[in-house]
């Protein structure tokens, strides 16, 4: 029986993958369209409150797909591969870790989608709800954060004695 329950992690392997994949489609449609935009300033000359938007919306679904990049090496690294070559702050050891890389990645997108919003003209009106809502989930985030962080001298604890 703990075999079979220690084979089910491996059911993880398909969204990891997933994720990984679609960070992929992401980050190659944002360049794509970040190419398009500066095509289009070269070319027609747009003006420069469209082009930060048009940049912002690329340099968004680039920063969503870094946040599935994320998900899908932590996933794969905790079920399945602790021991996957990534770079020492893309590193995870166990769900705290992913959780503190995803909040990070995901305040850099709402900062991004509220720069967005901010300098869009016809936007204007959205400007304060926008603001306080990202405000609101950035300090709700930073709390949760803070609530649930560990301790750190029992996670150098953990890593120097893993029994």
């Amino acid at each position: 029986m703990n075999r079979i329950l220690a084979t089910t992690r491996y059911a993880v392997f398909v969204p990891a993958l997933a994720s990984i994949l679609g960070a992929l489609l992401l980050m190659l449609q944002g360049s794509i369209e970040m190419v398009r935009t500066i095509i289009d300033v070269a070319l027609n000359g747009t003006k420069l409150k469209l082009t930060i938007v048009e940049i912002l919306t690329a340099v968004d679904g680039i920063l969503l797909g870094t946040v599935l990049l994320v998900i899908g090496y932590g996933l794969y690294e905790l079920f399945i591969d602790e021991d996957l070559e990534v770079p020492l702050w893309l590193q995870v050891h166990d769900l705290d870790d992913l959780k503190s890389k995803l909040i990070g990645v995901v305040v850099a997108i709402i900062s991004v989608i509220f720069v967005g919003v901010f300098v869009d003209t016809n936007r204007a009106a959205d400007v304060i709800a926008y603001g306080v809502g990202s405000g609101a989930l950035v300090t709700g985030l930073a709390i949760f954060a803070f609530a649930t962080r560990k301790n750190p001298s029992q996670t150098a604890q953990k890593i120097k004695n893993p029994t």
